[in-house]
Order: structure tokens, then C-alpha cells, then sequence
């Protein structure tokens, strides 16, 4: 039965954000949920490191790669059809993750599910964009910043609770009863949409940019156990970068794009698009690689695990508040900067103490908040309105997609550095490759079954890798400060002629 209210009451309002922020949290307990059940998940059959991997960057690719397509179906079709029958799909495809056998059918079932995660948070957005303006806007995304911060901070902790007195199945039966729940909530508070939608998607342009985007993360997975001049990682990189040209040239000749490429023209709007991808880098890699070490490397129990991890994500709960607040003295584009340079001192805080540090992951968690509740609202100041739902679009496609980037080539990198280590003394008889791979997992369990008797040789070797990670983030968000800095920058106005 629907439930019938006028959509200017108060109530309707509160429930539409309080149902978006459910929508939202299920963002962050999609990712921190199943790092937390990797070492878990390992036991079940297909269980090899690609398959893995996939099931961390499975949701993350299908949703990064979908978040454009969904903002535009949003549009032709209605924000409430969407909504519900993104977290419609979301809920089921979840309730099978827990019923599956396999690793690889978990990994298929993360694509679908990531599928209705991307149309629901679209469609949540879009219904929220028209109903604030100015300091309000800034405070409702603050508390979507704010509620991302509580399935991150809280993610771990919890998943660590159910496997300590459960198995893992608990974990995605708690995700889908939250996505029922906003299910209902949007179903009584969004308001019918027109009976006859209008328009066309842009499909050429659609299919071209989820298969480059596809094929590349694809190639980025495959590289640490084939090689980087592997046909299997050098076919899908040719593959994704012909078919971004395609989607260059399908853009600059459709009437109707899907992403008008005249935006990257503006420097700030080039600025914002970089501020999202910095928290993939910066933030996320960690949020997904420390359980599988905490867990794996220093035989951390689930729990314990889970609340050293809310040290990293806690600050997430106040400090996008207390960002939307300091904006009466400090410009954003300061504000941000000034954030990741604090993450950046958390990370060489990191790598020199070792990742068992509360102290450096609070700092790090700090110092991503700044940005975290101010980016949402730059990626709509930043260009005119009429643009805004395209500009919102594009921004959640680089933001969650980046993701799924970060994950890849820091498992890369860290397999890399570990088969470099090994080589250097073990015989390259040995399957090194793979037990490097399982290895930049946490897995060291199934990586000393690779190489008997070399236990502390794996666990040194991680040691050197992970802490050459960290410091190349640090690098990394120093950097993207500095550029920030210049791209965020406003233009001065120009002096008028007499």
C-alpha cells in the first residue's frame, strides 16, 4: 500500500533525507563489510587472489562505472522509479551474496549489487539537489558526509562483532535489512513521478565509458599475478583506451552527451574532480587493505581488528560538521588542502611507527574529513545550474570509480614490492608471483603454502612493502595539496574598460 503525503510537509522532508542517508550508508558498509570477511571468504571454493580482489572491486567497478548512466536515467525516467528499484536490486543481489558457495559467484553477485547501489544514491541525489540551496545545501551534505562517516567508522567494528558470534553470511543480511528499511522510507516520502518520461540516454556514449572503465580496472587486476607485459593485462588497457577515444569523439558529435567535455575546460571544475578522487588514494586504501593486515599479518582477532579501525574512521562522525562550520573564516578550497596535508602527515606517521598506530590512523581520518563534507556542495558551486545534475554525475563517477582504481594499483604496487623482495632470495623457480598476490592480500597463511618454511620471510617482506606504500601516499597527498591549491583557486575579476 502507498503511503500518500504532500511533499511539502516537514515530515516528508525529514524522512526523504533520513531515507538518502540510509541509502548512503550503505556506500561504506558495501566496502568495509566484506574487507572485514576477506580472510573468511578465502575458505570458500574459487577462492584464488584475483577472485578476491574481485569481490572488494567488483561492486566498486560496476557502481563507479554505472553512477553516470543511473544520474541520466534519473532524469528521462523519474527519481522515485529509480530509487526504489535500485535499492530494490541492491537488496536482493545482497540477500544471495549471503546464500552463495563460491568466490566467483560472490564477485558476479558484487557486480549486480553495485549496479542498484549506483541507481538508488543517483536517484537519491538528484531528489535532494532541488529541495536546498545555499547553507542548508551545505548542511544536508555535511550530513551525508556524517552518515558515510558512521558505516565507516562503525562498518569494521560491527563486521568484526558478527564474525566474532557469527559467520559471514550476518554480514550482508544486516546490509540488506538497512536497505529495506530505506526502501520503505523513500517509498513513503518521494513523490510520484510523471506518468510519461521524457528524452534519451546517451547509450553509444554510456557503453563506451563503463566498458574503458571496466577493462581498465580489469587490467589493473590482472597485472600483479600475469605481469605488467602480460597479453592478459596489455589486451584490456588497449582495449579500454580505444574505447575512451570512441567515447571522446561520441561525446563531441551527440547532440545530448552524457558528459559535455567543454567542463574540463575550467580549472576548478578540473580541481573538484581531483579533490574526488584524493580520499580513493588516501582513505580507502586503507580502510580496505588494513583488516587484511591487522587480521592476516598481525593476527589481530576480527574485533580487535575492527576497533583499532575506528580510529581511522571515527573522525568521519564530526569533523565534515565541524568543516561547513569553519567555512565563515576559511575558504573550502583551504579547508581541503590544509586536510590533506594532515592525512599526509598521518601516513609518514604511519609508515615509520607501524599500522597499529591509533594516533596516526586518527590524524589520517582528520584530515580526509575536512574535504569529505565540503566536496558534494563544491561539485555543485563550481558550475552553473543548469548543469548541476550532469556535474553531480560526473563528480560520483570519479569519486567511487577512483575507488576501484586505488584498490587495484595498490594491490599492484604491494605485490610488486613483495615479488621483488622475494626474488632477491628465493630461487624464481618458486611461485613467487603467487604468493606475492596473496600475500598483498594479508593471506600469509596461504602464501607460506606456496613457499613452506619461509613464514618470516613473507611477514618482513610485507613489512618493507607496506611501509614504502604509505610513504608514496604521503607523497601523493602533499602533492594533490599543492595542486589543489592552484585549481580551486577563484578568478580574480577583471577590471572593466571605461
Amino acid at each position: 500500500m502507498h503511503i500518500t503525503l504532500k511533499p511539502s510537509t516537514h515530515w516528508t522532508l525529514a524522512v526523504q533525507v533520513l531515507a538518502a542517508c540510509l541509502t548512503g550508508l550503505l556506500i561504506p558498509l558495501s566496502f568495509t563489510g566484506p574487507a572485514v570477511a576477506l580472510p573468511a571468504l578465502s575458505k570458500l571454493a574459487g577462492a584464488s587472489p584475483a577472485a578476491l580482489n574481485w569481490v572488494l572491486n567488483a561492486y566498486i567497478l560496476s557502481y563507479g562505472s554505472a553512477m553516470m548512466v543511473a544520474g541520466s536515467l534519473t532524469d528521462l525516467l523519474g527519481r522515485r522509479r529509480v530509487w526504489l528499484s535500485g535499492l530494490g536490486v541492491f537488496c536482493l543481489a545482497t540477500l544471495a551474496i549471503a546464500c552463495a558457495w563460491s568466490v566467483p559467484l560472490i564477485g558476479l553477485l558484487r557486480f549486480v549489487q553495485g549496479l542498484g547501489g549506483a541507481a538508488a544514491f543517483a536517484a537519491a541525489m538528484s531528489s535532494l539537489s532541488p529541495l536546498f540551496q545555499g547553507a542548508a545545501r551545505n548542511r544536508v551534505m555535511s550530513l551525508l558526509g556524517t552518515t558515510f562517516g558512521v558505516g565507516l567508522a562503525f562498518g569494521p567494528l560491527a563486521a568484526g562483532a558478527m564474525l566474532a558470534v557469527a559467520d559471514w553470511p550476518a554480514i550482508f543480511h544486516a546490509t540488506a535489512t538497512l536497505g529495506v528499511l530505506g526502501l520503505l522510507l523513500a517509498g513513503a516520502s518521494v513523490p510520484r513521478d510523471p506518468a510519461h518520461p521524457s528524452g534519451r540516454l546517451d547509450w553509444p556514449g554510456a557503453l563506451t565509458f563503463s566498458g574503458a572503465l571496466g577493462l581498465l580496472t580489469v587490467a589493473l587486476l590482472l597485472a600483479p599475478e600475469h605481469g605488467w607485459r602480460s597479453p592478459a593485462v596489455i589486451w584490456p588497457a588497449l582495449a579500454a583506451l580505444l574505447l575512451l577515444l570512441a567515447f571522446i569523439h561520441i561525446e563531441k558529435s551527440t547532440a545530448q552527451p552524457l558528459l559535455d567535455l567543454s567542463l574540463f575546460r575550467q580549472r576548478r571544475f578540473v580541481g573538484v574532480q581531483v579533490l574526488a578522487a584524493s580520499p580513493a588514494f588516501l582513505f580507502i586504501v586503507l580502510i580496505v587493505m588494513l583488516p587484511g593486515r591487522f587480521i592476516g599479518v598481525d593476527n589481530m582477532a576480527p574485533l580487535a581488528a575492527g576497533r583499532l579501525m575506528m580510529a581511522l574512521a571515527a573522525p568521519l562522525l564530526l569533523v565534515p560538521v565541524l568543516a561547513s562550520m569553519l567555512l565563515r573564516w576559511c575558504s573550502a578550497s583551504l579547508l581541503c588542502a590544509a586536510g590533506l596535508l594532515l592525512a599526509a602527515l598521518g601516513l609518514a606517521w604511519l609508515a615509520m611507527a607501524g599500522a597499529a598506530t591509533p594516533w596516526a590512523l586518527l590524524l589520517i581520518g582528520t584530515g580526509i574529513g575536512l574535504p569529505w563534507g565540503l566536496m558534494d556542495a563544491m561539485a555543485l558551486d563550481v558550475v552553473e545550474a543548469d548543469r548541476a545534475g550532469m556535474a553531480t554525475g560526473i563528480f560520483n563517477t570519479v569519486r567511487v570509480s577512483a575507488d576501484g582504481v586505488a584498490l587495484a594499483v595498490a594491490g599492484a604496487v604491494m605485490a610488486g614490492l613483495i615479488g621483488i623482495s622475494l626474488a632477491a632470495t628465493l630461487p624464481a623457480s618458486l611461485p613467487l608471483a603467487q604468493a606475492a598476490s596473496r600475500a598483498a592480500l594479508g593471506d600469509l597463511h596461504q602464501a607460506a603454502q606456496l613457499l613452506p618454511f619461509n613464514m618470516e620471510l613473507l611477514r618482513a617482506s610485507y613489512d618493507v612493502a607496506f611501509r614504502h606504500l604509505l610513504l608514496l601516499l604521503s607523497a601523493l597527498a602533499v602533492a594533490t595539496a599543492l595542486l589543489l591549491v592552484y585549481l580551486l583557486r577563484k578568478e580574480r575579476p577583471q577590471a572593466s574598460m571605461p
